[in-house]
């Protein structure tokens, strides 16, 4: 088989529909768009939403809530993850986790959560601890350090 002999798989390729080009391509004339009317100009037609000067729903129905631009936002881990991915004395930090596969980015922070059971000694230095994930890491024998 040599370059000039490939061709495309049947069906994958599809020709252009050559709109007003005569009244043989059957496209011709108007090309499809009807007679006269906004949407038959060039450019013509109305932008999304528009209601033909109707108040558009978008503005019909109130605003709701509010985005809190400062919100700090965590990316997550439990107790009971620690416990299965990371061996007696290790070091866990936001590198380590994802390095390990846990975490594929870290958003504003870690947090260690404290679902499940901790029975490894861990020294984890991250950005916060819920209550109860502090009290199991430390009771398992390790640190929690706030970095």
């Amino acid at each position: 088989m040599k370059l000039h002999e490939l061709s495309p798989a049947a069906g994958s390729k599809k020709a252009v529909k050559r709109i007003g080009r005569g009244p043989a391509s059957g496209q011709g004339k108007t090309a499809g768009k009807g007679h006269k009317g906004q949407k038959a100009r060039s450019g013509g037609g109305v932008r999304p939403g528009f209601e033909g000067g109707q108040m558009p729903l978008q503005r019909r129905i109130p605003k709701r809530g509010f985005v809190n631009i400062f919100r700090t936002e965590f990316a997550t881990v439990n107790v009971a993850t620690l416990e299965k991915v990371f061996d007696n004395g290790a070091t866990v930090d936001a590198e380590a986790l994802i390095n390990s596969g846990v975490l594929k980015k870290t958003l504003d922070g870690v947090k260690i959560l404290g679902n499940g059971e901790l029975t490894k000694k861990l020294n984890v230095k991250v950005n916060a601890y819920s209550e109860a994930a502090k009290q199991k890491i430390e009771a398992a024998g390790g640190k929690a350090e706030v970095v």
